[in-house]
């Protein structure tokens, strides 16, 4: 997720959506996609989401950066299907003694597969793009997600940003000091640095223990739990279930 407080809306009509219709919405792409029997779906899916963030505000090159472990997962993937998947083998060619085989039935398999796992990439992208973290919680939260996934997704994504901070305050210092100085010396640094970071994020974690009882949390987020869905979100999320259900269907 972006960032944990929303800046500027950069696309007035999805912004306007609440955070639970944004989830459930996703979820439901996303149950669509992976049910999907047609790789026709996933990849009108993936075009349509991939649009969308471009135009919210995601740059390309981030947009590359993001999709480029994804790509290569696929790409893999492919591989081992035509190479080693099941169906009437076919020779592409033949040099000395060594051969090349494919699979006519891998390669649909691989495409079909392929056109899943971008669909729904492209879906998580969006919603990554669309919402902060504390809505993602939020949501979760008023979804009766249990308690303990969300206590320590916060926590977790709070001490991302302080152990991060830690680590480049211990790095510069290290680095300064030519700790970084042959591979011997990198490695007994880095070592050190692993374990400061250890003994901090452990007093954090007591810390923050003692600040939050004090200040009465009792282990909800009550960010949602009062706040109504209006009659206008729901039915916007019913319009939208049964046009993306009906393309679902029509398409496999």
């Amino acid at each position: 997720m972006r960032r944990l407080n929303r800046e500027e809306s950069t696309c007035g009509i999805l912004s306007a959506v609440d955070p639970r219709i944004r989830l459930l919405a996703a979820g439901l792409l996303l149950a669509l996609v992976v049910s999907s029997e047609c790789g026709s779906f996933p990849w009108l899916v993936a075009g349509t989401c991939l649009a969308t963030a471009i135009l919210s505000g995601m740059t390309l090159r981030m947009l590359f950066l993001r999709l480029l472990h994804p790509l290569f997962i696929t790409a893999m993937i492919l591989a081992l299907k035509i190479f080693m998947g099941a169906g009437k083998p076919q020779l592409l060619f033949s040099i000395g003694g060594l051969s090349l085989i494919s699979h006519q039935d891998g390669l649909h398999e691989g495409l079909l597969i392929a056109s899943r796992i971008m669909g729904a990439v492209s879906v998580a992208m969006l919603l990554s793009q669309m919402m902060t973290f504390t809505e993602t919680m939020a949501a979760l939260a008023w979804m009766r997600i249990p308690r303990g996934f969300v206590d320590v997704s916060l926590f977790a994504w709070r001490s991302l940003f302080m152990l991060y901070d830690g680590a480049g305050i211990v790095y510069t210092a290290q680095k300064n000091r030519l700790g970084y100085c042959g591979l011997r010396r990198s490695l007994r640094s880095f070592g050190s640095m692993a374990g400061m970071l250890t003994i901090r994020a452990l007093d954090g974690s007591q810390s923050m223990t003692t600040a939050m009882t004090q200040r009465g949390y009792d282990g909800t987020l009550p960010l949602l739990r009062y706040s109504r869905l209006s009659a206008v979100q729901f039915i916007g999320l019913l319009v939208f279930a049964l046009a993306v259900t009906a393309t679902w269907k029509l398409q496999n």
